[in-house]
């Protein structure tokens, strides 16, 4: 089931977003939570950050070790069962009855840990 359009944003909106390139360094199960994921990330020059996904109904935690992901930075850090979360990774598939798909990049050898995605 797809979804109706979000409604237009002008650009000016968009460009707050910090979207970057970042290597999964680490990922493992939150312990007690059934959906979520703890991820270890490099942003390269913003250091390291942990995000939180809701991606382990759909994904073992090795399948994110050593990809380079697209984030967002500047997310305002929260936390979710007791896990501090810095950040967001991107993936395709959020209407319900989807299967997440992980948005990754496709060159590795030219990828590096805190790229901006423009």
């Amino acid at each position: 089931m797809v979804t109706e359009p979000k409604e237009m944003i002008e650009y000016e909106d968009f460009a707050k977003l910090d979207l970057r390139l970042a290597r999964v360094k680490s990922a493992e199960r939150v312990p007690g939570a059934k959906k979520l994921l703890k991820l270890k990330v490099d942003l390269g020059p913003l250091g390291e950050r942990q995000i939180i996904a809701g991606l382990a109904e759909h994904y073992e935690p090795d399948h994110f070790v050593g990809k380079y992901i697209v984030v967002v930075a500047n997310l305002r850090p929260r936390r979710l069962r007791g896990e501090l979360s810095e950040g967001m990774l991107l993936a395709a598939g959020c209407d319900p009855g989807d299967t997440p798909v992980l948005l990754v990049a496709e060159d590795e050898e030219k990828a590096k840990p805190g790229m901006r995605v423009c």
